[in-house]
């Protein structure tokens, strides 16, 4: 029974390394998932303890705010108004409910909004968006590089099941 709940969460760990870079699935809090019930199933002395589910639960949140954050810190980097990164950030929001195309498109069309509104003209804007979807892109990397570390902390810290 330890090999299928081995394979489970091994499983559950390629799903959320997908789901960081498709953005319909909720990558990091997948491995959290597969990690969690790795520990429920096998117990503190064929699992990780629960100061690692702890720091694995931080570098998830840490994820959530990549994700809101980028598009901005892309903006603000670009010369964007405050109107432009508060447009980004309202735009990834509204984005979500758009699958893939509004995650992307969303705080881009949120930043040019937003630098209309400021009474930028369309270079400014678009330098704005650009930067949005730049900020976009670099989140979703670094959401690859947490759910990468999440992963080996789990397997450097789960004793091995080869004992």
């Amino acid at each position: 029974m330890e090999l299928f709940w081995w394979l489970f969460a091994i499983v559950l760990f390629a799903i959320g390394l997908i789901g960081t870079v498709v953005p319909i699935l909720p990558g990091t809090t997948i491995i959290l998932a597969g990690a969690v019930i790795h520990r429920m199933m096998l117990g503190p002395e064929k699992s990780i303890g629960w100061p690692t589910i702890g720091v694995l639960v931080l570098l998830t949140l840490a994820t959530y705010a990549l994700d809101f954050l980028g598009s901005y810190f892309g903006a603000k980097y670009f010369g964007a108004t405050k109107w432009g990164t508060f447009g980004a950030i309202i735009g990834a929001l509204i984005g979500l409910f758009f699958g893939i195309i509004g995650l992307f498109v969303g705080p881009v069309i949120g930043a040019i909004t937003g630098e209309f509104v400021a009474g930028k003209r369309m270079i400014a804007a678009g330098k704005a968006g650009w930067g949005s979807l730049l900020g976009n892109l670099a989140g979703m990397i670094g959401k690859l590089v947490i759910a990468l570390a999440m992963i080996t902390i789990f397997l450097m810290t789960v004793p091995s099941p080869l004992k």
